[in-house]
């Protein structure tokens, strides 16, 4: 049975809840977004099989700021923050409007940190890409929650659990980035599937941690040695991680999808928490 089979399995046997599960979805390459492909394809499952969400709030490894902030604009813009696609991927827009009401109510769930409404920044492809293929009809609102690189990883953690509420309000909390991503070691002759050994192990490691809930070694990465420190170069797109198992309970069960290593060092592997 192919991997994408047994998501959809899988995917079937998901109870009705009126808690919102929470996600964190491995992006890989922008061109995901304009693709149909194995990891496109489960994001299109994926959405079919979870509940409906009132609104969809994005930690993207690509809005990466000092200070915490929410987007709050009515409609937030494409974001084309790449350069060397085809043009194709630049024409996209995706016009999902966004919730102003909803991220004022964000500061007041947030405090262990100041948090400022946005009104310039919009969706980023750590956002637009996954969602378009989720939602494209661009009919549920979207919001953006960005990352303080000035903060500690537990500092975004204390921050994750607590949005955990905005669960219980509808909203599918979406961390967007990659566990494994080391674009200086890619290898263009594993592109299409393949890690180097220290992925994979680094990506099982951390797989497992999750699956025990066992949050404080991924919390403290630095202390699990050198693949560690090659798995996550630098942390902006491990973070995302960081926000979702933090919106975690600890009666959530948790699920992997997408779990496939590609281009040497990056690896898609996504979780579903809920």
């Amino acid at each position: 049975m192919s991997a994408l089979s047994q998501f959809r399995n899988f995917t079937q046997r998901l109870p009705q809840t009126d808690l919102m599960p929470t996600l964190f979805i491995g992006h890989g390459s922008p061109m995901n977004g304009i693709e149909n492909n194995e990891f496109s394809e489960s994001w299109v499952d994926l959405a079919k099989h979870i509940p409906v969400p009132k609104a969809v709030l994005v930690v993207s490894a690509h809005w990466y700021t000092h200070g915490t902030f929410v987007t709050a604009m009515d409609f937030p813009s494409t974001i084309h923050d790449f350069g060397g696609f085809p043009q194709a991927l630049f024409d996209v827009q995706y016009p999902a409007s966004g919730d102003p009401k909803l991220a004022a109510e964000i500061p007041g769930l947030i405090h262990s940190t100041p948090v400022g409404l946005d009104h310039d920044w919009g969706l980023d492809h750590g956002t637009w890409t996954v969602i378009r293929h989720m939602y494209p009809n661009a009919d549920i609102p979207v919001l953006q929650l960005s990352i303080d690189y000035t903060k500690s990883p537990a500092q975004h953690y204390e921050i994750a659990k607590e949005i955990y509420a905005l669960r219980k309000k509808g909203v599918l909390v979406i961390g967007s980035g990659n566990m494994v991503h080391n674009l200086r070691m890619l290898s263009w002759e594993m592109i299409n599937g393949g890690g180097y050994d220290w992925a994979i192990e680094m990506n099982d490691k951390f797989k497992n941690l999750i699956a025990n809930g066992d949050h404080q070694p991924l919390i403290n990465y630095r202390n699990l040695g050198t693949d560690a420190m090659l798995a996550i170069p630098t942390p902006e797109h491990y973070l995302p991680l960081i926000y979702t198992l933090g919106t975690k309970k600890d009666k959530d069960e948790v699920s992997f999808f997408n779990d496939k290593a590609v281009g040497g060092s990056l690896t898609m592997t996504s979780v579903l928490v809920g």
